[in-house]
């Protein structure tokens, strides 16, 4: 179900809604993680992570934004799909233009996220290197992952 076709870049006047949609993302899929940790990670994302990365979005028919991600350097940041929107292809539709129009090509994912790193592999990424804690340094470790060179070549 590809409704959602076109890729858009949000204003700063979306960040409250991208930042709603990380919020419902991540408490659908990061059971793992306390409420006062995403708490202090939501008001991150809000007031600095958002301007740090190129970011993109999907709007539905009435323009409501759907799910984001965010790359920078060659490396997708964030990528977050209202859970109402899982399943719909949107994730993928966002990953694989971030890799042929962003250049990106590494991401980083909780290895307590099984759904996520599921999802990248089957998008042909591969896990390159694991870190004990995650960027705030708390014991939540990462997979770091790459492409796999043929999936960049065949795109």
């Amino acid at each position: 179900m590809r409704r959602h076709s076109i890729i858009h870049t949000p204003k700063t006047s979306d960040y409250q809604t991208l930042t709603d949609i990380w919020e419902n993302a991540v408490r659908a899929t990061h059971d793992f993680l306390p409420d006062s940790y995403i708490e202090r990670l939501r008001s991150l994302v809000l007031t600095h992570y958002l301007d740090t990365v190129m970011l993109i979005c999907t709007r539905d028919a009435h323009q409501h934004i759907t799910g984001f991600a965010g790359v920078a350097a060659g490396k997708i940041e964030m990528l977050f799909i209202d859970p109402k929107h899982h399943g719909q292809g949107l994730g993928s539709q966002l990953l694989r233009y971030a890799i042929e129009h962003m250049n990106a090509d590494e991401l980083e994912v909780n290895e307590q996220n099984p759904q996520a790193l599921g999802f990248y592999l089957k998008q042909g990424f591969e896990v390159i290197g694991r870190t004990e804690h995650d960027g705030l340094g708390q014991p939540y470790p990462l997979l770091r992952m790459r492409l796999r060179q043929q999936q960049i070549c065949s795109g």
